[in-house]
């Protein structure tokens, strides 16, 4: 594991709030200068435990839905196993591909605009790869609920009962966006932190007219947020995702509502055709899940009808923004 410290930890959380405030803000918040925050997260970039930082763009307001694939494997060589993988990474139709182990193999988010032309590519696919398949789940990902990474912290230095959160997929609202949004959105998706500046000159504009478009971006609900992308295994941690049927689904909201103040706890989607709740966690082991799902249904009794899960191994693909 990377050897970070305490104050290494409150950088990044305030980096997983907001990784487009500058190392002077941050220092404010955490209590370094802005030279000793350059410093650490060059470290922390340098040994691998910060990928990058990374734009969350809503699609849903610029008319994208969201297909989900679960997929297992059948009758695949490592070779055919890294066409598969390959082929979904390289389709602009895809713009989630992960790894997993447990219930499935492979899981898609899809970003798709064009049902019809989306069909047709994924007939193509099955036509390409049915046989090395054993069986594929489809439901409709429309709403998924980011929270904060409050375990870097100690449970004294958190503020459970009003845990930030951004809420990605499912905006309702309609925008209309021309070609310099969508050119600024595909550079600042990957890179958070990249200079207004520096956009400007890569699409000869002004930083001005860069700086107001990316605040309208943010007004419409196209971008969401800034976050930093992280090798967690470095930290100790491993994501876990449980999918939960409930016997009682007007419980459903009561549930969330407990399990929000767990500080592992970092994502919750709703996806239509699917299970009747999914969470995501940040653990040191599949131990710590199932506690978690023992302590849920102590407090909500013969709510949880049942529950599998499964974590990810590899993160092929992670691209919020589709090709035009």
């Amino acid at each position: 594991m990377a050897d970070i410290d305490f104050k290494d930890r409150k950088i990044l959380y305030q980096l997983d709030l907001d990784s487009r405030q500058s190392f002077r803000s941050i220092g404010r918040k955490v209590g370094l200068s802005k030279d000793t925050v350059t410093t650490r997260v060059k470290k922390m970039q340098d040994e691998g435990v910060i990928q990058n930082f990374y734009t969350i763009i809503d699609t849903s307001p610029l008319g994208y839905t969201h297909p989900r694939f679960y997929l297992n494997y059948q009758y695949v060589t490592p070779e055919i196993k890294q066409e598969i993988i390959d082929y979904f990474v390289n389709s602009k139709y895809v713009g989630f591909v992960h790894s997993i182990e447990g219930q499935y193999d492979l899981a898609l988010v899809m970003v798709v605009k064009n049902v019809p032309r989306f069909n047709y590519f994924w007939e193509r696919t099955m036509m390409k790869y049915r046989n090395y398949f054993a069986n594929h789940v489809f439901s409709l990902y429309y709403r998924e609920s980011m929270y904060e990474y409050s375990f870097l912290l100690p449970e004294d230095k958190i503020e459970k009962s009003d845990r930030y959160r951004v809420e990605v997929f499912g905006g309702e609202n309609q925008e209309e966006i021309d070609d310099l949004d969508h050119k600024i959105l595909k550079i600042i998706t990957p890179n958070a932190r990249i200079p207004v500046s520096e956009i400007a000159q890569k699409l000869d504009s002004t930083a001005v007219t860069i700086n107001n478009r990316i605040k309208k971006l943010m007004k419409k609900g196209v971008i969401v947020g800034f976050k930093v992308n992280m090798d967690f295994p470095k930290l100790g941690y491993k994501f876990y995702k449980a999918d939960i049927n409930l016997k009682e689904p007007k419980k459903r909201n009561k549930i969330i509502k407990y399990v929000e103040t767990n500080p592992y706890l970092n994502h919750i989607i709703k996806a239509i055709g699917y299970v009747d709740l999914e969470l995501l966690f940040y653990l040191e082991n599949a131990n710590q899940l199932h506690e978690i799902m023992s302590d849920i249904s102590v407090k909500f009794p013969d709510a949880i009808k049942n529950y599998s899960y499964f974590s990810i191994i590899k993160v092929h693909k992670w691209n919020y923004l589709p090709e035009k």
